[in-house]
């Protein structure tokens, strides 16, 4: 049985999910075409997303093309309530998410979707495949294979491939260039600025943004900062990433040294204690930080609650002030979890599209050709990559050239020269 909120706010939630499908053509596309080719026929999917009203659309796709999905939430606070109920009760897709579920509620959700004994696993952040492995390995056996959406996620997969503990192939959807490129970039930039808008109704223009980590989340929210009028800083560890942000004309510190300076700080780093103890020591009063990673690990939670000897409050919804033995402030957003989903509504379902897109083809590319497939981690296939775009293009009446026969021969050969 399902564990939901309320079942009663499933037209409310039907809406919402109507809504951001009229900006998802690309996987409208691909469920017209599951809906006559049923090629997930009778596949079990386990999925672990946020669940969101993108995330809605993608699961009555895979439903359409002949799966048994349940779902769980992949956050504790980015659940969306209403599209819960309207999984559960007009769609089908069985769901076990509440926002804001403590710690023990999270993983019995985990467990609940797992008694479905997938065949397929689909996760942000890993999460589903970690608990598969660790306590429930007797399952292995059953699944095929698995998706993976976050950076994080296929960092954490990597390393049990590495390791050899890896028991099934897993398709990195976030290495995509038709996910992360536009994902990462464009719907991290804008849906942390829109959360922390949301969250404080502060004025970023003129503000010290300090932006840490310069990946494709982090290069997202750096523009989009600078574009609403603020003065970027950039926290690097790896001096490629840093030497490209310079090149952009951002400003790159330490974040010992742009801890002294900045006004709203937020991490997309995908490691921990990017924030932490030292850091914190040196703030200026009324300081915001965030995190905009997948898991809460980016700001060391322990570390301000030690310092916060002048108690804990809460300002509003997503804001908790923590004040400091010296009477400085420091206010944390969304409780250090994703704050585009803790906060707001997540990315724009228009770039969504492109990356289920990529979930839902993966999926059927992972149940065709599983037989042949080594316990590892691989990249979506080019060929799935470019049919996301194209179909994406096709949807915004957008046309590109074609090469000539002549382009084609110069391209594959080596014999003409200067």
């Amino acid at each position: 049985m399902a564990d939901i909120k309320d079942p009663g706010l499933a037209p409310e939630g039907r809406l919402r999910i109507e809504w951001a499908g009229g900006e998802m053509p690309v996987l409208a596309q691909i469920k017209e075409r599951f809906e006559k080719e049923q090629p997930l026929k009778d596949i079990r999917i386990a999925a672990c997303l946020h669940v969101t009203t993108e995330t809605a659309n993608l699961m009555e796709t895979l439903a359409a093309g002949g799966a048994e999905v349940l779902l769980a939430a992949s956050n504790p606070l980015s659940t969306q309530d209403d599209v819960a109920a309207a999984l559960t009760e007009q769609s089908g897709v069985e769901t076990f998410a509440i926002k804001g579920e403590d710690n023990d509620t999270y993983y019995k959700h985990l467990n609940a979707v797992l008694d479905l004994k997938p065949q397929v696993t689909m996760d942000d952040g890993a999460d589903l495949v970690s608990v598969v492995h660790t306590q429930r390995a007797d399952q292995l056996t059953h699944v095929l294979g698995g998706t993976e959406e976050t950076t994080t996620g296929v960092i954490r997969l990597r390393a049990m491939a590495k390791d050899g503990a890896l028991g099934y192939p897993i398709v990195s959807v976030n290495d995509a260039d038709t996910k992360h490129l536009f994902d990462n970039r464009f719907g991290t930039g804008q849906s942390t600025l829109d959360a922390v808008m949301r969250a404080t109704n502060r004025l970023l223009a003129g503000r010290t943004v300090v932006i840490a980590g310069y990946g494709m989340c982090g290069r997202g929210v750096a523009s989009r900062a600078r574009g609403m009028g603020s003065h970027v800083i950039v926290t690097e560890v790896d001096p490629t990433a840093a030497l490209e942000a310079v090149m952009e004309g951002f400003r790159v510190l330490p974040m010992r040294e742009a801890a002294r300076i900045g006004d709203l700080f937020i991490t997309v780093t995908g490691d921990t204690s990017v924030i932490r103890r030292e850091h914190m020591e040196l703030m200026k009063d009324n300081t915001i930080i965030c995190n905009s990673g997948h898991f809460d690990v980016e700001i060391s939670k322990e570390d301000l609650k030690e310092l916060a000897t002048g108690g804990v409050r809460r300002l509003r919804e997503s804001v908790d002030e923590y004040t400091l033995a010296d009477g400085r402030r420091i206010c944390l957003l969304g409780e250090g979890r994703l704050v585009n989903l803790a906060a707001a509504e997540g990315h724009p379902a228009a770039v969504m599209d492109m990356s289920f897109a990529n979930q839902a083809l993966s999926v059927e590319w992972m149940v065709k050709n599983h037989a042949t497939l080594e316990n590892r981690v691989y990249p979506v296939p080019t060929e799935i990559d470019k049919e996301v775009a194209r179909l994406k293009l096709r949807a915004m009446d957008v046309q590109i050239d074609e090469l000539t026969p002549e382009q084609v021969h110069y391209l594959n050969s080596w014999e003409q020269g200067t």
